[in-house]
């Protein structure tokens, strides 16, 4: 028996692709179907495609800044992957209208979902978030859900739109939504870990944030001087010159506890403001990084994963955009391919990763799944369709 089915289509037609995509799943087996979809679709077209062909299915999805098949970096597909019920039992909701998001409507949220998983192996519970990637809302949701996810891992992505940086969707059962996210419970007797890594080494340079809107997530000022000219003279070129490439090989973080945590530049203004994926204040330290060579480094986070799971099953992975730009720069985006075949990576490539309630940039974040065993198919979790 098969635990996960996946599906691809590169059909530029909307209803052809979803058709496609049902004749690769057994519908009836699955528990829910989670699909990452390039936002050049017709989106209502899709939509209306996937109510007619998924219409007694669970499905959840949202817009890319590309996908990862089963065959490595897409562009212009959608790729879906089906669960098994034998072995997820699964329940998603959707959160509209995500301004002013508090710890209340996060319970009302999260609890209902708990409590129509079977009782049983509560345990096995792992959460997915997906999340409109031009919100500026992810911090505030994130924190609020891991509230009251309590200890359940939790991991995700934000929703891309190609870079045009116009707008993100996530999906829910029939429709697209912008200004919103969906959270999906899967419950689980397959072993799994939830991780997040990336390549990115500090250096010595540090600068301070003296103007800024984090409701905006601009930066008008660093160090009292104009953002994107200190930035540029980091960088070594003029501000005009400023593209999503450079800012994938120079990125900047701020260090919390131990640890460094990217935020990454979206564009710079004709202000001279750089707006960022995250939200930073005024007063925050930033650190200029290095790059360190970025598959060396996977493979490393993955065979530490493969310690606690064994042999891997397969891995759901949201993968910053930028790092999949800085491949792209390198000439390295074949090999990254090759490496996410080779380790059954499905997943996209997103506007910021989400774990453990943080919003990430230029990380690889995602769950990895362990083969199931003679045990597992034991204590198949019991189907509630």
């Amino acid at each position: 028996m098969t635990a996960v089915y996946h599906a691809l289509s590169r059909q530029h037609d909307a209803s052809l692709a979803v058709a496609e995509l049902a004749a690769q799943l057994p519908l009836a087996q699955i528990s829910i179907v989670l699909f990452f979809c390039s936002s050049r679709y017709d989106l209502k077209q899709l939509a209306a495609a996937f109510s007619e062909r998924f219409s007694d299915t669970q499905l959840v999805g949202c817009t890319t800044a590309g996908e990862i098949s089963r065959e490595g970096y897409e562009a212009g597909s959608v790729c879906a992957i089906g669960f098994h019920h034998a072995y997820f039992s699964c329940q998603a909701q959707v959160i509209e209208q995500l301004d002013g998001f508090d710890l209340l409507r996060a319970q009302r949220t999260i609890t209902p979902l708990f409590a129509k998983l079977p009782q049983a192996n509560h345990q096995h519970i792992l959460a997915l978030t997906l999340l409109d990637g031009l919100s500026s809302q992810e911090e505030v949701v994130l924190l609020q859900l891991e509230t009251a996810l309590g200890r359940i891992p939790h991991f995700g992505g934000s929703a891309g739109d190609n870079n045009q940086l116009r707008r993100t969707h996530v999906f829910f059962q029939k429709q697209f939504y912008s200004n919103a996210a969906v959270v999906i419970l899967l419950q689980t007797a397959l072993p799994f870990q939830v991780f997040s890594g990336h390549h990115l080494v500090p250096r010595a340079e540090k600068f301070v944030v003296t103007a800024a809107s984090a409701d905006y997530r601009t930066v008008y000022e660093i160090d009292a001087e104009p953002a994107a000219t200190v930035y540029s003279r980091l960088v070594g070129c003029d501000p005009e010159h400023l593209t999503a490439t450079v800012f994938a090989l120079h990125p900047l973080a701020v260090k919390i506890g131990q640890e460094y945590y990217v935020r990454s530049i979206q564009r710079v203004n004709a202000d001279g403001s750089l707006t960022f994926y995250c939200a930073l204040g005024l007063g925050a330290v930033l650190t200029a990084m290095d790059n360190t060579p970025m598959l060396p480094a996977l493979a490393a986070l993955f065979a530490d994963c493969e310690k606690t799971v064994g042999p891997p099953l397969f891995t759901l992975g949201c993968d910053c955009v930028l790092r999949r730009q800085e491949l792209a720069e390198r000439g390295l985006l074949a090999e990254a391919s090759a490496f996410y075949h080779e380790n059954q990576v499905i997943g996209f490539s997103t506007y910021g990763e989400h774990h453990e309630g943080v919003h990430l940039n230029q990380t690889f974040t995602g769950v990895m799944f362990g083969q199931p065993s003679i045990d597992t198919i034991e204590m198949e979790i019991p189907c509630d369709r």
